[in-house]
């Protein structure tokens, strides 16, 4: 319920400048058609949800932010949901709050008020600090509710203004979680005898417990995988301590801790996770992988499983592979002009090697799908070997390796010569014998893609030495290599300015001139990147071409070095990984410390 009428609420606007008189007329004409529109779409909509038990009334907010008015002025884009209650929150002197679910915790928002004192009144608690309870509520002005609140905690409660859709997005995420697994802990919570490793002594359930208790765990586990997709995460960690068990995602590099759950669930949500990805739910002493495919927001996303045994239980690390980061245009991977110029030109050889490197994590895999789907057509014959297959896509005909029936990286590969390969991709080259093979494909006409853990481009031959490679089979099949690292770019609603005096931009590599301080860019933090300054990833990039100078090196030194290589290959013009990433943070992309946490050891 809002209490403000309707005619003030585009007074603010108006006011406020986001809306005209003319547009203040418009909206007043359409409210009425407007409101019954989105009444009965909501009807349809709490129809078809489960706990949609509150009808609540459609407002004027509700209805500017449904005609997606253009913004006068220089602002781009339409007058939404959140900026009429910035504007609202303004005129009401109260702090508007835009929530960050991974700021909240789960016992404050759900067992300080009710699901429904909460629904009723779209409110939210945030945190109790000092004796004070911070609320977020779609009406501040409720005086009432805010007594009731005070008289039932007996907290001091300082209220907030925040929009409906998040309230109500939270409520349902958060109450729901903690329903099914509060539900899930006291049908699991039953009394056993443990002795240890020796045997448990526990009491069966019936068959209605198993089944009740399974559809909560369900229930938990659902929400666990849609809060980890809406909030972008890479990885999930299920992680069992020796009183709880902790959950965190990885979001832009860096792990969130995001709920402790009780100890009790941690098996039941673990069978879910592994029946889920067809894994064996009894073995618990050997780790497995597995792999869910998931539909989110008319999306397929693929989850790949990983299970191991520590000390307090099995641990579950499940990497989200989203298809829209994998497959990307070149274009879009984070290449310099001059640097992707190179790289079309190894792609378009017929036959070679082309080596990706860089740690785990470096975004190689996105490098070698997004290479792959470019040059998919119906008239190449694309094969790949990985352990375990990340992504897949019908274009490419993949293999997982399965060493326990034999299939490897190095034997494998004799077969699919077998098998009229255009194009082939190893997932990882570990071994001589992958090595060897791999060069043989390269020089009988094959186009080969795969991947080396090498710190830069220039190791890359020299690791191949140390693996057994002569030099001139080096020389004749390699055609480039690309070393690879990724960098948070700066959050682009917090970005400001900041001045680095020109020394230590020297000392870093740059080329400034002068002794001018330069201004470069950084996130101050803010909820949309949670406070980090970095919203999202690029990629930064080393090209080496394997041309005929640099052969003439490779196979002339009898004593080759990495730094032989690298004076070569920067005298043909590759441009290194920390010239790459310094240009990045020149432009306005990444940060000074970005470029030096991620190029420091290069």
């Amino acid at each position: 319920m809002l209490s403000i009428p309707d005619e003030k609420i585009l007074e603010i606007l108006s006011r406020e400048g986001l809306l005209t008189d003319k547009q203040c007329k418009s909206v007043i004409s359409k409210a009425p058609e407007q409101r019954r529109r989105l009444t009965q779409l909501k009807r349809v909509k709490a129809g078809s949800l489960p706990g949609q038990d509150i009808e609540h009334p459609v407002t004027m907010i509700d209805v500017v932010a449904s005609l997606q008015i253009p913004l006068s002025g220089k602002e781009t884009g339409v007058l939404d949901e959140e900026q009429i209650i910035r504007a609202v929150a303004r005129h009401l002197k109260v702090p508007y709050k835009k929530i960050d679910p991974l700021q909240l915790d789960l016992d404050v928002v759900t067992k300080t008020i009710p699901r429904l004192f909460a629904l009723k009144h779209l409110m939210l608690p945030l945190a109790i600090t000092n004796g004070k309870l911070e609320v977020v509520m779609y009406d501040p002005t409720d005086a009432d509710v805010l007594e009731d609140l005070r008289r039932v905690t007996t907290l001091e409660v300082t209220p907030a203004m925040g929009t409906k859709s998040d309230i109500l997005k939270i409520i349902g995420e958060f109450f729901g979680f903690k329903s099914s697994i509060v539900a899930a802990e006291t049908q699991l919570a039953q009394p056993s005898v443990d002795l240890g490793n020796l045997e448990q002594y526990t009491s069966l359930k019936s068959i209605s417990e198993i089944q009740s208790t399974d559809t909560h765990i369900k229930n938990a586990v659902e929400y666990l995988f849609h809060y980890a997709l809406d909030q972008r995460a890479s990885d999930i960690h299920i992680e069992p301590k020796r009183d709880h068990v902790l959950v965190r995602f990885r979001i832009d590099g860096v792990l969130h801790t995001i709920h402790k759950l009780p100890k009790v669930v941690h098996p039941a949500i673990i069978s879910r996770i592994k029946t889920l990805s067809r894994l064996d739910i009894a073995e618990k002493r050997r780790p497995q992988d597995g792999r869910i495919k998931l539909s989110h927001q008319n999306q397929d996303a693929e989850i790949r499983v990983s299970t191991v045994p520590v000390a307090f239980g099995e641990k579950v690390v499940m990497r989200i592979l989203d298809p829209t980061i994998l497959f990307q245009d070149l274009e879009d991977l984070g290449f310099s002009s001059g640097d992707l110029i190179v790289y079309r030109r190894f792609l378009k050889e017929p036959n070679g090697i082309i080596l990706v490197t860089g740690p785990t994590g470096s975004g190689k895999s996105t490098t070698l799908y997004s290479s792959l789907a470019h040059l998919a057509s119906s008239e190449k014959n694309i094969t790949t070997v990985e352990d375990p297959i990340e992504m897949i896509r019908e274009d490419f005909n993949q293999i997982a390796v399965q060493p326990a029936i034999g299939i490897a990286f190095a034997s494998i590969l004799r077969n699919i010569l077998r098998q009229d390969p255009d194009i082939i991709m190893i997932g990882e080259i570990r071994d001589r014998e992958t090595a060897e093979n791999a060069v043989q494909s390269a020089l009988t006409g094959h186009l080969v893609f795969s991947t080396l853990h090498t710190n830069d481009a220039p190791s890359t031959v020299t690791r191949l030495m140390d693996l057994g490679i002569k030099p001139f089979l080096i020389a004749e099949s390699m055609i480039g290599v690309v070393a690879q690292r990724l960098l948070r770019k700066i959050c682009p609603y917090c970005v400001s300015t900041l001045e680095v005096d020109a020394p230590v931009l020297k000392s870093l590599g740059a080329d400034v001139e002068g002794e001018k301080p330069v201004q470069l860019k950084q996130g101050k933090g803010c909820l949309k990147c949670r406070g980090t300054g970095f919203l999202g990833r690029t990629a930064v990039f080393e090209m080496m071409a394997i041309d005929e100078g640099m052969k003439g090196v490779i196979t002339e030194s009898e004593d080759l070095d990495i730094l032989t290589v690298k004076k070569k290959a920067l005298k043909s013009g590759m441009i290194p990984l920390r010239t790459n990433a310094i240009d990045k943070m020149l432009k306005g992309i990444t940060t000074f410390q970005e470029v030096v946490r991620v190029t420091e050891k290069l």
